[in-house]
């Protein structure tokens, strides 16, 4: 690609799905690219930023010239992230964000939005069932409890248990990217931002520009049929309809399988919509889900019941606008989740069994404006969580219990006894300038909960990127952040584990430095971090309680409680992927990638531990390396090796390797693919195993 006098050709065109206008997923019209095709897309030339998101304008006649090599060959890779408060590019945002793109989604052996997280270097996926069913994600060493899930940029994680936060409505084939923001991110997302954020965006469905097809009416969408071992089968529809001014999108999926191990059988539910109203000086988005999984749930928590069961089922909902008066950008949104979770240790028996209703409401507001400075943003949030259970909380007068809800509790007399609520309180701060070779990002959250002493703290960070040349970015932070406890570590209590409700919140302090290089062809990326922690939570066995215990009973094995402690962690990564296509138009292989992360952790207990649960438990390494190549006109391959190594007692390292064999043409696909298909014995947690070789196959037809 070259750029002369801002122009750009493009020398061969292909309908494979690697190919870059099939990627987009956008109506592309030959002469005049629509604005609408490019929606999300910021150019780093003739790009222009809007209240209601990025947008860019290419001028008739600008041509891309695809085998040259100048920084527009990036351009179509730069969509605006959520990195900051303001509206950025990946080449202007000044900290590392991990973006798994359309191409990397559709190419991936995977059937879950956790297996494709795999793919991330800087993420830790640990799954109890496969294929999704329960899945725990942390990033940079951390807990699943310390990252904050967004789906489209609201959040979506739940304060019960990290557990729960990625029981998603929506299936990989709905997504059209996914940003990984590693490191502390209170002062754009909040508190619960503590070592990472992860956005799911979906597809956005833009059919046509407005200027050519204003009031024309466009429907499309696809349905994809599945199947594969175990008994695995299901089906996903998509339908996208636009009419004027109004965008929808909706969607429905339904899975089930048999389970790879012993009581591991799952279903599952899922449907969401998501619409927009696109007026002359404002945007109007909705998006509403619904999710609903049982699931044999194997020895998920403890190894002494193998016979546990479980579902979750979650409802959300969310409202968010854009808008500008003068040169004040305003974006308002309110958003609602509400989970249901039922619990049995043995199933089909009252003993030990647990009804949960969380739910958080949350408002907020967003504004900034441009000056001669910089961008500078400001806003404030105020979320509530509460919790009825039968179990977490605090006991409630007999005079206020109240029958479970839910699909599980309609035909159960079962009442919620307990109960606790808080509320969060948010004011953000930030201010942004991003000038031809720099970004500099300085903000401050001042938070206040109702569950602490209602003091207001702030908690800063700076952010700054250097791009010494058109293909490199060079780029450092320094961020604090609070976490806190969520509702399972303050009240929980079962056989040989025990909450604690005085646990503090956790606290941060974070650095981290990198490097990236995006020119054609190549996309490298290396970044080292280094976190110090204070009182942070974990579930440990006590020494000292151990011994008593034993005193009694030789046999014991000591009960975990929730407390606090220090730690520090330090930690590499490295990303490189050759993407040759992007030199030699022609040329079978797309990618070849090599990723690595290593870190160390360093922990201090107040008292003498026996075990721990999470803490201890972290990826020490982890090397990820991936091919995709055409085999023959529209058949495609690709190929994941994962191997990792994680401490903690009976941790073993393992490597998996998975594959996908595709057919794709313009209307239809039809793959085969294999995860493990060395059929390697492995475990994510050392008592949990996971499934041998499976297949799976199935078909996509577009409409």
């Amino acid at each position: 690609m070259s750029n002369n006098n801002n122009s750009a050709k493009w020398k061969r065109f292909s309908g494979a799905s690697y190919a870059s206008f099939q990627s987009l997923h956008r109506e592309v019209r030959i002469g005049v690219l629509s604005v609408a095709m490019l929606s999300s897309v910021a150019l780093k030339a003739n790009a222009t930023s809007t209240a209601t998101g990025a947008s860019a304008t290419i001028p008739t006649g600008t041509e891309y010239d695809a085998a040259a090599g100048d920084s527009l060959v990036v351009g179509l890779e730069d969509v605006e992230i959520l990195a900051s408060r303001v509206p950025l590019t990946q080449v202007q945002a000044p900290r590392q964000v991990t973006v798994l793109n359309a191409v990397d989604i559709a190419a991936a052996s995977v059937h879950s939005i956790n297996d494709l997280l795999e793919y991330a270097v800087g993420v830790d996926v640990r799954q109890r069932g496969d294929l999704g069913v329960q899945t725990d994600i942390s990033v940079r060493g951390g807990t699943f409890d310390q990252i904050t899930i967004l789906l489209n940029g609201v959040n979506i994680s739940s304060p019960h248990t990290g557990h729960l936060s990625a029981d998603f409505p929506v299936s990989p084939q709905d997504i059209e990217r996914i940003e990984v923001v590693e490191g502390p991110a209170a002062r754009v997302f909040g508190t619960s931002a503590f070592t990472g954020v992860i956005n799911i965006v979906t597809k956005d469905y833009s059919l046509a520009d407005e200027t050519s097809a204003a009031h024309e009416r466009h429907i499309q969408g696809n349905a994809h049929l599945f199947g594969g071992s175990y008994g695995h089968a299901g089906a996903d529809v998509r339908v996208a309809h636009r009419t004027g001014r109004l965008q929808n999108s909706l969607s429905a999926g339904y899975s089930r399988s048999d389970g790879a191990t012993p009581n591991s059988y799952f279903q599952s539910t899922r449907g969401f919509y998501r619409g927009q109203w696109q007026g002359d000086d404002v945007q109007l988005n909705v998006q509403l889900g619904y999710s609903y999984k049982p699931y044999g749930a194997n020895t998920f928590y403890s190894a002494k019941s193998t016979d546990q069961w479980e579902s979750n089922e979650r409802y959300m909902g969310a409202v968010t606008a854009q808008t500008r008066i003068g040169q004040l950008h305003i974006a308002p949104a309110v958003s609602w989740n509400r989970w249901f979770d039922h619990y049995q240790w043995h199933k089909d028996s009252p003993v030990g069994e647990n009804y949960h209703q969380v739910d958080t409401w949350s408002t907020s507001l967003n504004s900034w404006f441009e000056s001669a400075i910089g961008k500078t943003s400001f806003g404030i949030e105020m979320r509530n969580e509460g919790i009825y259970s039968t179990k977490l909380g605090e006991a409630m007068l007999a005079s206020k219990y109240f029958d479970v809800r839910g699909h599980d509790g309609l035909t159960d007399s079962t009442q919620y006894t307990h109960h606790a609520d808080r509320t969060n309180v948010s004011a953000f701060l930030e201010h942004d300038i991003v000038l031809d070779r720099w970004t500099f990002s300085a903000g401050v959250l001042a938070n206040m909960n109702t569950a602490l002493d209602h003091r207001w703290r702030l908690y800063p960070g700076v952010d700054v990127a250097w791009r010494p040349g058109n293909y490199w970015k060079i780029f450092a932070s320094w961020n604090m952040a609070l976490r806190m406890p969520t509702f399972t570590d303050l009240y929980y209590s079962g056989p040989s584990i025990e909450g604690t409700s005085d646990l503090k919140p956790e606290r941060t302090n974070d650095v981290s430095l990198g490097a990236r290089l995006r020119c054609p062809g190549w996309h490298v990326e290396a970044s080292a971090f280094y976190s110090h922690k204070s009182d942070m939570i974990d579930w440990v066995v006590y020494t000292d309680e151990l011994a008593a215990e034993r005193a009694a009973n030789p046999s014991a094995t000591g009960t975990f409680r929730s407390g606090n402690f220090k730690l520090d962690n330090v930690g590499v990564e490295w990303q490189t992927s050759f993407l040759p296509r992007e030199i030699w138009s022609d040329c079978p292989v797309r990618k070849i990638g090599l990723q690595y992360a290593y870190i160390d952790e360093s922990i201090d207990y107040d008292r003498a531990i026996e075990r721990s649960k999470y803490a201890m438990e972290y990826l020490r390494h982890k090397v990820v390396v991936q091919g995709e190549t055409r085999v023959v006109s529209r058949l495609n391959l690709s190929a994941a090796w994962r191997w990792q190594d994680r401490v903690g007692e009976g941790n073993l390292p393992y490597g998996l390797l998975d594959s996908r064999l595709s057919w794709d043409a313009p209307r239809w696909s039809a793959y085969v693919e294999g995860s493990n298909l060395l059929d390697k014995e492995y475990f994510d947690y050392s008592y949990i195993p996971q499934p041998g070789r499976t297949f799976r196959a199935g078909v996509t037809v577009n409409f």
